[in-house]
């Protein structure tokens, strides 16, 4: 829990800022986007890779050593150049690609018992990372005197604690069976319906945190205001990546509780787009989808794998097909607003991607286990 503390405050945190830095470095907001962009771009870069390290050096060195990467990633975007400010992007979503994939097989071979509850509390610390990026990033800022580069990386000393808290795990080297991903597993129908809807909940989730701040700025709300909403909507994805898999867990079928979450965030969505009032519920709504399908795409992985090793497999081909195609919402919504001027639009286009999140529920969710 400690360690996926870490995996969401390097990249929600650049939100809150990013009018501060697109006025510093003269970004567009196409351009800033790509600065949320990289580092869920190279989650999906790493996804592939991640199961053959922790089959070589194995989980507790792999998660040590992911957390030096991240720390040095932070580091490099402290150095006043923007060639640094990417390439520190890039590392800080290699290491971050490599937990996500590593966590869920250590969930799946330590927790199979308690999946539920051990999946919601992972990901509700997921969620609760970002919550807290989303509310402390401008206090932060205002202690730095507006200097930004440092306020994104004064992140690392969460990362340092962790870093230090898992030493004593080193002594313990667990290796993971996990092979490359088969042919089969990419033919498998329940495979890329998880994929899908990995896809789809991460899409909404980085493209929304991203531009979220900015849409209240422009709506005359001030960078406090905007990043304390932020952090309420964060706080309500945090209860329900903790309290909806412990729910849909007890069920041996997850669509109607899945189809109910997605209702929700279009819901949202469309109150976002139409009313031009009570904008904190609509984003309550909104932030409810992909802080419950976060924790509910982790238990698909587990409840419909056979074993650790095709838990592995699927996590890696979902991280990586989903993360990459979720690159592309920061830059595509950010380069959309450039072109209308509209944010509404933006948004609209935004919701649309939870038709294919609706449609992989109706497998994904299913019950059934997958054969590899």
């Amino acid at each position: 829990m400690l360690v996926a503390a870490n995996l969401r405050p390097p990249v929600v945190s650049v939100a809150p800022l990013v009018d501060d830095i697109m006025g510093d470095l003269g970004f567009s907001s196409a351009a800033a986007g790509l600065l949320t962009t990289l580092p869920v771009l190279f989650f999906g870069f790493s996804a592939p890779i991640a199961p053959r390290i922790a089959a070589r050096f194995g989980i507790e060195r792999t998660i040590f050593g992911s957390l030096i990467f991240l720390i040095l990633g932070m580091g490099l975007r402290f150095v006043p150049n923007i060639a640094s400010l990417l390439v520190g992007s890039a590392v800080i979503g290699t290491a971050i690609g490599i937990c996500n994939v590593v966590l869920p097989a250590l969930i799946k071979r330590d927790f199979a018992h308690r999946s539920g509850l051990m999946t919601g509390l992972y990901s509700m610390t997921l969620s609760g990372g970002a919550a807290v990026a989303a509310a402390l990033t401008i206090p932060i800022d205002d202690l730095d005197d507006g200097d930004w580069r440092l306020t994104l990386t004064s992140w690392t000393l969460l990362a340092v604690v962790a870093l230090v808290v898992w030493i004593p795990q080193l002594t313990r080297v667990h290796r993971v069976a996990v092979s490359s991903t088969p042919t089969s597993l990419w033919r498998n129908r329940i495979a890329w319906a998880i994929t899908i809807f990995m896809a789809s909940q991460s899409i909404i989730f980085y493209t929304f945190s991203a531009w979220l701040p900015q849409y209240l700025i422009d709506h005359g709300r001030t960078a406090g205001e905007a990043g304390t909403t932020l952090a309420i909507g964060q706080v309500v994805a945090l209860t329900a990546s903790l309290l909806i898999p412990i729910v849909a867990g007890r069920f041996a079928d997850q669509r109607a509780i899945t189809l109910g979450v997605v209702a929700v965030c279009a819901a949202g969505f469309v109150g976002l787009v139409t009313v031009h009032v009570w904008t904190t519920l609509w984003v309550i709504m909104i932030m409810f989808g992909p802080g419950a399908s976060i924790s509910l795409v982790l238990l698909f992985m587990v409840l419909r794998s056979p074993s650790t090793v095709a838990t592995g497999q699927v996590s890696g081909m979902a991280q990586s097909v989903g993360y990459v195609v979720a690159a592309i919402g920061p830059i595509a919504i950010g380069a959309l607003h450039d072109v209308t001027g509209s944010w509404n639009l933006a948004m609209s286009v935004l919701g649309l991607a939870l038709v294919p999140q609706a449609l992989s529920t109706l497998l994904a969710a299913k019950n059934v286990t997958m054969k590899v």
